[in-house]
């Protein structure tokens, strides 16, 4: 490649950054300037970018490591997700089929799974909430549509009332860098959601102050996200487990993947740029996968 093919395709990955990623400035000219010495390494070996592989690319982490005493386990793998973005970026725009990253691994940056729980534990903490009081009432449609839909705590006290189409069984959520996803939702939080409007949420807005916020607090406000940290630890405590809000965004995501759920569907429904991001999720045993897929799987035959 030339200079000025070099100069064109940074440019045009930095916009790809900034209006499709939506990254921060300081993420974009981290990411810019790793690819920037990237292309110096590539052209000195004669190598374009849609042709590297991985060999090539081991190479450069190499030299990068040869040439900088600082240079630890911490900050290469943070130089891979930068070569990371970048291919996948050349995917995006059909200059090449496939990511040679995929066949690196990070050093020493195996992530631990997020704490997950089974099925009967989300039951056991949701029947710990109180089926007759406003509070409960709410409660429990909260957590029942943050276990449904996937939630982080800061989406589900964001949630406006035009957000949610419940005759259709769908809901509309702004997640991180403002990015749009619509979620199915189970019939069980639907329940919950409809018996919350009409039971509940009518005694905790005042006339004085009109929200369109979906789960308001007892002041009529919308309900901060540590306020729902605090309402789950309450419940997970009282059910003698350990769980905090996004413990019930995991176990939404596993939960999928044990029923054989693809994991595009998962990045999907998670809200995640980066599927590498949703791969955490299938360091399941293989063989607990294949049981559970076989056992709860609507389309396999049972035993």
């Amino acid at each position: 490649m030339t200079a000025e093919s070099d100069k064109l395709l940074l440019e045009t990955y930095q916009d790809y950054l900034t209006l499709e990623q939506r990254l921060s400035e300081s993420t974009i000219s981290v990411y810019t300037k790793e690819i920037h010495r990237l292309f110096a390494y590539l052209n000195s070996k004669g190598v374009s970018p849609e042709k590297a592989d991985a060999v090539v690319l081991i190479g450069y982490l190499a030299e990068r490591s040869a040439h900088s005493e600082s240079l630890d386990k911490r900050t290469i793998a943070k130089i891979l997700t930068a070569l990371r973005s970048f291919f996948l970026f050349l995917i995006n725009e059909k200059i090449r089929a496939d990511n040679p990253t995929d066949k690196i691994e990070s050093p020493g940056t195996s992530r631990k799974l997020p704490g997950v729980l089974t099925v009967t534990e989300v039951e056991k903490i949701l029947a710990c909430i109180p089926k007759n009081t406003k509070i409960g009432i709410r409660d429990r449609a909260l957590f029942e549509l943050i276990y449904s839909a996937g939630l982080r705590a800061s989406e589900a006290s964001g949630l406006k009332m035009n957000s949610l189409f419940l005759n259709e069984n769908l809901l509309r959520v702004i997640g991180k860098r403002d990015k749009e996803r619509i979620i199915p939702l189970g019939n069980r939080a639907v329940f919950e959601l409809k018996r919350y409007f009409l039971e509940s949420r009518p005694l905790f807005s005042s006339e004085k102050r009109v929200t369109e916020a979906v789960f308001l607090s007892t002041r009529g406000k919308a309900l901060h996200r540590k306020s729902i940290w605090v309402r789950l630890q309450k419940y997970a405590d009282e059910a003698d487990l350990a769980a905090k809000v996004h413990t019930l965004r995991h176990s939404f995501a596993t939960h999928l993947l044990n029923g054989g759920a693809d994991l595009r569907e998962v990045q999907e429904l998670l809200g995640h740029s980066d599927i590498s991001t949703t791969q955490i999720y299938t360091h399941i045993s293989s063989a607990e996968l294949q049981k559970n897929h076989n056992k709860y799987h609507p389309g396999m035959p049972k035993s």
